[in-house]
């Protein structure tokens, strides 16, 4: 009886901690004030909050004049990019994020990408984010775009495209998604 009661305890608690965890909520559009670099956005991000002042001086300029590679975008059409997940991490203080975050938003505009598929996540100088998330995706340098299919990475854009067009290097990252994630799901 001592056994079965203690069993019934360790149970509660656990279903207690998976309730209480899964009821925490993300923190969304958080924004700092740095000394060094003024206004800051940490952790989760909605799109819409880089049409906002300060971020929208960089973001709208550099997202309105890039020319989209549209054979590029069409190849991304055809291999369904749209079921595919991404997650962004970049810096509102980084330039290379203020040049390839707005293009990566107007490449996923011209995809019509489902905003719910898409987690962008700012971080601070030191590359951390409130939530950590940037120690489960090993990141070091930003931006980085990981794409994800079933939450299992198929490849990852780090700082710069290394084709010089975000929708090419997305293109040879889904090339490279031969069903071999859906294989390993299975084969568990």
């Amino acid at each position: 009886m001592k056994k079965f009661i203690t069993h019934i305890v360790a149970i509660s608690s656990l279903t207690l901690a998976a309730q209480q965890f899964s009821a925490q909520k993300v923190v969304m559009n958080r924004e700092v004030e740095t000394q060094n670099d003024g206004k800051m956005l940490l952790g989760n991000q909605f799109k819409e909050q880089f049409l906002k002042a300060p971020y929208a001086d960089w973001y709208v300029k550099e997202h309105d004049e890039y020319a989209i590679d549209q054979k590029a975008v069409d190849q991304l059409r055809k291999a369904k990019m749209t079921t595919y997940s991404l997650v962004v991490f970049m810096g509102t203080w980084c330039e290379d994020s203020h040049r390839d975050f707005p293009r990566l938003m107007k490449i996923l505009e011209e995809l019509k990408y489902p905003d719910n598929k898409l987690t962008i996540i700012a971080v601070n100088r030191k590359k951390e984010s409130p939530t950590g998330d940037e120690v489960r995706y090993n990141i070091h340098k930003v931006p980085t775009i990981i794409v994800e299919k079933y939450g299992k990475e198929i490849g990852r854009i780090i700082e710069m495209p290394t084709s010089g067009y975000i929708e090419r290097d997305l293109v040879e990252i889904l090339k490279k998604d031969d069903g071999s994630v859906i294989k390993e799901i299975f084969n568990k």
